[in-house]
């Protein structure tokens, strides 16, 4: 099995969710992603250490959380 590229260590980023071998979090990761930066970008500018490979992780840790999301509708919808 493939170690995942995202860990949350308590001792890390107080348990933030991180790229996995570094103190990156993947919220820094997404900020840069959702100002429009290229991941191409953002592996040989900003974070040195990352791959391609781990921004697109750190995107698909998102949906993740989105998908498994749970949503309680309370009250009739209009």
């Amino acid at each position: 099995m493939k170690q995942s590229r995202i860990i949350i260590d308590p001792n890390v980023h107080f348990g933030k969710p991180c790229i996995t071998g570094t103190r990156i979090p993947v919220y820094a990761v997404l900020e840069l992603v959702q100002a429009g930066i290229p991941f191409s970008e953002i592996v040989s500018k900003y974070y040195l250490d990352l791959t391609f490979d781990d921004v697109a992780a750190c995107v698909q840790y998102a949906l993740d959380l989105i998908k498994a999301e749970e949503v309680h509708l309370v009250g009739a919808i209009a």
